[in-house]
Formats: structure tokens, C-alpha cells, sequence
């Protein structure tokens, strides 16, 4: 390992030492961990969208420091170490990529990367094509990847009209849904369908609601900053004269 890989793991050792580590770090656990891990993934994702390189180095760093604090806590217990972890990716990647470490010939398309997945997880004693996909992804993601996996077995509308048709049908059953309970399950409903569609167009729904989240805020950040040049309280004008500032805030910053 490098130098600073052997340095970031010192760091950590010394930092869990039981006689003379840091009462917060020795405290930790992975239940109580595992939601800077998330917090961190996220950070790394929202400099690459503001392409900012400084902060995604120091991004990266936060993220790595978390694998390395997982594995500590593993090493602790005897269970594996961050060199075991290092060492099953590696080997992870070489077998997904036998065109590039192997023998074989050809490109990594899509269908051979999900078919190499699928046969590692038969390898590992998968019953379903629902095993594997993970509980704890964000929800738009994770229907996404079980639409995926019941589309490669076959339980999938032939074409686009069958989803739409679907789409109005839920649609009908969350206006006439009577109780919040109902609302919030048909609502879901409604979601999983238009996964569905945006699917079928190759788009991911995560990104493309990501993206539609930043075109909206950077809007209305955009319309508050022209009303108030103008000396206008925005949450003050009527709805007419705040949409007037939408147009406004779309030909400015797009």
C-alpha cells in the first residue's frame, strides 16, 4: 500500500485504541456509522454536480475514511480487515471484466454486465431476482433497479402504452383515494409507474430528478434575487406577478 494509505490506517487504529484513542471514535459502532457513510456519498455527488474538483478531492477523502472506519470496527471484531476489503474488489473487478483481464473478447454492454451480476449472485446462494437489491437505497433509486431486475425475467409491458394506461388509472385511484393511508399507497403507486416510463427512455429517474431539483432551485433563487432588486417581497406578490419573475428567472439562468 502507499504511504498515505498506511498513514490513513495508523490514524484510524489510533483513534479507536481503546486506552488511548478518541472517546467519540471508540464509541462507534456500524448502526451508528453507517449514516455519515450515506452522508458522505452524498457529498461526493453533489461536488461532482457543481464540478467543483477542490471540494471532491476533500469529498473522496471523508468517503474513504469512512471504508477505512468500517473496516477497523471489522478488523476489531476478526471478521476482515481493510486489505481483505482491497483485495475482494480487486478480485471482484477482474472477474466482471474478462474482456479486459481475460480471455474473452467483445465490449462490456450493458446486458453482459448485468448477466456476469447475475451469475455472482447464483454463486452466493440467490433464490430471487429481487435478492441483492439493497433495502436502503434511496426509494426512487431502488424501484428503479427492481423494475430492472423484473424486466431481465420477462414481467414487463411489451411498449409504452401499457405503463401510460397505468399511469391515468393510478392517477383516477389517488384523486378517489378517501384516507391519508390510501393516499400515501396509491401515491407510491403513481411514483413506481412513471420509473417505469422514464425507464423505458434509458434516463435514470435519480439523476433526472436531481437535475430538475438544481434547474428549480437555481429558478427561484434567480426570482427572489431580481424581486428584491426591484424592491418587491416575492412571498408578497400575487401569483401572476411571481410568474411573471419565473419567465424572467428562465431566460436568465436557463
Amino acid at each position: 500500500m502507499s504511504h498515505q494509505t498506511d498513514r490513513l490506517l495508523e490514524i484510524m487504529a489510533r483513534l479507536r485504541d481503546p486506552q488511548t484513542g478518541c472517546e467519540w471514535d471508540t464509541a462507534q459502532n456500524f448502526a451508528t456509522i453507517a449514516p455519515y457513510t450515506i452522508e458522505e456519498a452524498y457529498e461526493v455527488a453533489d461536488a461532482i454536480e457543481r464540478a467543483d474538483m477542490k471540494d471532491l478531492r476533500g469529498e473522496l477523502g471523508d468517503l474513504l475514511f469512512q471504508v477505512v472506519f468500517h473496516a477497523r470496527m471489522a478488523e476489531e471484531a476478526g471478521d476482515f480487515s481493510y486489505e481483505d476489503v482491497a483485495r475482494e474488489i480487486s478480485d471482484k473487478m477482474i472477474a466482471r471484466h474478462p474482456h479486459i483481464f481475460g480471455d474473452e473478447g467483445g465490449v462490456m454492454e450493458d446486458e453482459r454486465w448485468e448477466d456476469i451480476k447475475a451469475a455472482e449472485r447464483s454463486a452466493s446462494g440467490a433464490t430471487s431476482a429481487m435478492d441483492g437489491v439493497a433495502q436502503a437505497l434511496p426509494a426512487l433509486l431502488r424501484s428503479h433497479k427492481l423494475q430492472k431486475r423484473a424486466a431481465r425475467v420477462g414481467f414487463e409491458w411489451q411498449d409504452l402504452e401499457g405503463p401510460i394506461e397505468k399511469l391515468q388509472e393510478e392517477l383516477a385511484e389517488l384523486a378517489a383515494a378517501a384516507t391519508h393511508e390510501e393516499r400515501v399507497m396509491v401515491a407510491g403507486d403513481v411514483l413506481f409507474v412513471v420509473v417505469n416510463i422514464i425507464r423505458r427512455y434509458g434516463v435514470d429517474p435519480e439523476q433526472a430528478l436531481r437535475a430538475s431539483n438544481a434547474k428549480f432551485e437555481r429558478r427561484f433563487r434567480e426570482m427572489e434575487r431580481l424581486s428584491e432588486a426591484e424592491n418587491e417581497d416575492f412571498a408578497k406578490l400575487d401569483l401572476i406577478s411571481q410568474e411573471t419573475y419565473w419567465q424572467r428567472a428562465k431566460r436568465e439562468v436557463g
